[in-house]
């Protein structure tokens, strides 16, 4: 890999990491480091990330938010478009290129669901609704912890993206 994409490979690591630890809300730290990285941003993409924090509205039960960004991010580049909704093929690279973030995160982190992940990281699932539970997941390191799963999942999310818009330029440079 070039150093140019080692660069920004390192800088989605770098702000999906800083964002988790200042702001939470791992979906949307994820993909904020990923399309930072990528010199793209898009609003609505970025507010449609916000439910699907903490395995699904804070619950734990679901996968992990920062998986949800990386797949948020690999739809916003390779996703089907509205206008070619009824093509039920036109959602396969999106889905291909998510189901490999999907395998490359549970070989790093043996889980993708949150509450799991999170007993893993730091002992056990925090109810951060609760303000006692919330105040424990803080004391227990969940934004060291958090923070690095984010920045490894933004990092590999836009490599995946990387690779992707590689092959295709390659693809349309044989044509």
């Amino acid at each position: 890999m070039k150093d140019g994409e080692e660069a920004i490979l390192q800088r989605a690591f770098d702000l999906g990491k800083a964002y988790e630890k200042a702001n939470g809300g791992c979906p949307q730290c994820t993909l904020a480091g990923i399309f930072e990285a990528l010199d793209v941003w898009d609003d609505a993409v970025f507010k449609s990330a916000t439910g699907l924090a903490d395995g699904v509205g804070l619950t734990g039960d679901g996968h992990c938010g920062a998986l949800s960004g990386g797949t948020m991010a690999i739809g916003y580049f390779f996703g089907r478009l509205r206008e070619n909704f009824s093509d039920v093929t036109g959602q396969l690279k999106a889905c291909i290129l998510a189901k490999k973030l999907h395998h490359e995160f549970i070989e790093k982190f043996g889980t993708c669901r949150c509450a799991d992940l999170q007993s893993k990281l730091v002992g056990r699932f925090y109810n951060l609704y609760d303000p006692a539970e919330f105040e424990a997941g803080l004391k227990a390191g969940m934004p060291e912890k958090c923070s690095t799963v984010v920045g490894e999942t933004a990092r590999m999310a836009t490599r995946i993206i990387l690779d992707e818009q590689k092959k295709q330029r390659e693809k349309s440079q044989q044509k």
